[in-house]
C-alpha cells in the first residue's frame, strides 16, 4: 500500500475536482415567502462508493500503513541528572563568608525522542537530548522501558548513538537524503511535550534543503519541513512516503516556542556517516582543507576577476604544508565547484568538506588569471591539540589577547570550590579583559567552557587549537558551551 501512495497523490487531485462538481448536500430553498426553509435532512451521502471516495480511502489507508509500520521503531527518551546548586545565604553576604552558603542537589529532568535502526539495538537521536545526562531510559513502542547506553557522541552534528539489550527490535529502513525534493511529503513522529504524547505522527512536506547559518551546530545542513515538530520531538524520525527515515527531527524556528511550520532535520546520510564512526571509532574524523574563505563573488566581483558569471568564492589565507597548499592552492584562487558541483556559499563548501573523510580525494575547479583549472586535494584530519602544540608562545599569547580571555585546566580542586561533579569536563575561565567582545556577550571568570562551536573541549590545548581551527576555516563567530553555577548557557562572540 505505501508504494502505491506516490501514484495516489496525483490522483487526489482529480478527486478533489470530482468532489467540487458533485458534492451538493443542501438543495435550493424557495425564499419567494420571506423565510428561509431548512433544507430536508438528507441520509444518503453523495461521496460514498464514489470513485474519489476510493481514492481518498486509498491515499488514507497508505498514511495509516505508514504509521503503523514506522511508529514502533520509534522511542521516547527519559533523562535525568543530579544537579547541585549553591544557596547563598544572607550571613554570607554580611560576614563574606561563604561557610554560611548551603547546597542543594536535585534532580533535572529533560524528554526527547529516538528512532532504531538496527535489529540489535541502536538508536539515533540529538546530541542534545542525552547531554550531560546521569541516567538514560528508553520507551519502547510496547510500553516497555529499558536502560540506554551511550556509544558515542558528536556535538558538532548534534547526533548521538544509544543502544538497549533487547532481542528482535523493529528497525526503521534508511533511505537516502539526496534524493530528496522540495514539496515531498514527509511524516515526522516523536513525544512533542510530554510522554503522555509519545508516538504523536504529524504530516507536511519538505519545505527546502541545504538550510545553514543557524548557528545551531558547528556542521548544518538541514532539511526544513513544515510537519509539526515541537519540544519533545527533537531526535525522532522523518520519514519519507515509502517509510523510510530520511531525517531526525532536531529544532523549529519560533516565536512562541511551539511549532509554527518551521522545523529543521538532520539530512539521514548525514546521520548515518557520524553514526557509523561513532560506532566503529567512538569519535568523528573530519575532512580538512587548510584555508580560509576571501570573500563571496557577487557580481562586481565576477567583473572585476573577469568571470562570466557570479559563483564560488575566493580563498583568502591558505595553511603552510597543509592540504590545499599541497595540492596547490594559492590565494586569489577562486573555487567554483567541489566534485562537479557548483559551490553555493563557503559555508556549504564547509559542511561537505566536514562530512567527508580524511584521506579522501576531493576535485576542486577553480578559476585563476582568466583560467579554469581543475586540482586534485587529499584531504587531511585537524587534531586542535596538535594545532594548539604547532603554534609558538609568541602566536599563543597573540590569540590569547585577541580572544579578550585566557583559559586554565579544570582541576578537582576548582570543581569542588564551583560545586561541578566529579565527571564534569572543560575548561574555566582565567583572567577576562572586561573591555573584550566576550565579556561584552556575557562570559565571566570562572565559568566552564565544555564546547565550542559544537565541538568538545576538554584540555587549554584543545581549546585553542579548537578556535585556532575555527579561525584558519574562515568562522567568523565561536558559540560556547558555558556552566555557570550548575546551569547550563551559551554565550556567542565574534572571533
Amino acid at each position: 500500500m505505501i508504494n502505491q501512495t506516490k501514484s495516489l497523490l496525483a490522483a487526489i487531485a482529480i478527486g478533489f475536482f470530482f468532489l467540487g462538481l458533485n458534492f451538493s448536500p443542501f438543495t435550493a430553498s424557495d425564499s419567494s415567502s420571506g423565510i428561509n426553509e431548512l433544507p430536508e435532512y438528507n441520509t444518503e451521502n453523495p461521496i460514498k462508493g464514489s470513485s474519489s471516495s476510493n481514492i481518498l480511502r486509498e491515499f488514507n489507508n497508505a498514511i495509516v500503513d505508514i504509521a503503523k509500520l514506522t511508529n514502533p521503531t520509534v522511542v521516547t527518551i527519559n533523562t535525568s541528572q543530579t544537579v547541585r546548586q549553591r544557596q547563598q545565604s544572607p550571613f554570607s553576604l554580611f560576614f563574606n563568608d561563604p561557610r554560611f552558603d548551603q547546597e542543594r542537589e536535585y534532580r533535572r529532568r529533560g524528554l526527547g525522542s529516538g528512532v532504531i535502526v538496527s535489529r540489535d539495538g541502536y538508536i539515533i537521536t540529538n546530541n542534545h537530548v542525552i547531554d550531560n545526562a546521569d541516567e538514560i531510559k528508553v520507551s519502547l513502542y510496547s510500553g516497555e522501558e529499558l536502560d540506554a547506553e551511550i556509544v558515542g557522541t558528536d556535538p558538532g552534528s548534534d547526533i548521538a548513538v544509544l543502544r538497549v539489550d533487547y532481542a528482535d527490535l523493529k528497525a526503521i529502513p534508511i533511505g537516502n537524503s539526496d534524493h530528496l525534493n522540495i514539496g515531498e511529503m514527509v511524516f515526522a513522529i516523536g513525544s512533542p511535550l510530554s510522554a503522555d504524547f509519545a508516538n504523536t505522527v504529524s504530516m507536511g512536506i519538505v519545505s527546502a534543503t541545504g538550510r545553514s547559518s543557524l548557528r545551531l551546530n558547528d556542521f548544518e545542513n538541514y532539511i526544513q519541513t513544515d510537519a509539526a515538530i515541537n519540544p519533545g520531538n527533537s531526535g525522532g524520525p522523518l520519514i519519507n512516503v515509502d517509510g523510510e527515515l530520511i531525517g531526525i527531527n532536531t529544532a523549529i524556528a519560533s516565536r512562541s516556542g511551539g511549532s509554527q511550520g518551521i522545523g529543521f532535520a538532520i539530512p539521514i546520510n548525514m546521520a548515518k556517516n557520524v553514526m557509523e564512526a561513532l560506532i566503529s571509532d567512538g569519535r568523528v574524523a573530519r575532512g580538512f582543507l587548510g584555508l580560509t574563505e576571501g570573500g563571496e563573488v557577487d557580481r562586481t566581483m565576477a567583473r572585476a576577476l573577469g568571470m562570466s558569471s557570479p559563483r564560488g568564492f575566493i580563498v583568502g589565507d591558505v595553511v603552510e604544508g597543509g592540504p590545499a597548499d599541497k595540492a596547490g592552492l594559492i590565494e586569489g584562487d577562486v573555487i567554483v565547484r567541489l566534485n562537479g558541483n557548483t559551490i553555493r556559499n563557503f559555508l556549504d563548501f564547509r559542511v561537505t568538506i566536514a562530512n567527508t573523510p580524511p584521506g579522501t580525494d576531493v576535485e576542486l575547479e577553480i578559476f585563476r588569471e582568466g583560467e579554469t583549472k581543475t586540482l586534485t586535494v587529499t584531504l587531511g584530519e585537524l587534531d586542535a591539540e596538535e594545532l594548539a602544540s604547532s603554534m609558538s608562545s609568541s602566536e599563543l599569547d597573540d590569540l590569547k589577547e585577541e580572544l579578550g580571555f585566557s583559559v586554565e585546566e579544570l582541576t578537582d580542586t576548582i570543581k569542588r570550590q564551583l560545586n561541578l561533579q566529579s565527571h564534569a569536563t572543560g575548561v574555566v575561565v582565567g583572567d577576562i579583559n572586561q573591555a573584550s567582545r566576550a565579556y561584552a556577550q556575557g562570559l565571566r571568570q570562572r565559568d566552564v567552557i565544555s564546547q565550542v562551536s559544537g565541538s568538545s573541549v576538554t584540555t587549554p590545548e584543545e581549546f585553542y587549537g579548537t578556535v585556532s581551527s575555527l579561525k584558519q576555516e574562515g568562522t567568523d563567530v565561536a558559540l560556547l558551551r558555558v556552566n555557570r553555577q550548575g546551569r547550563n548557557i551559551f554565550v556567542a562572540f565574534e572571533l
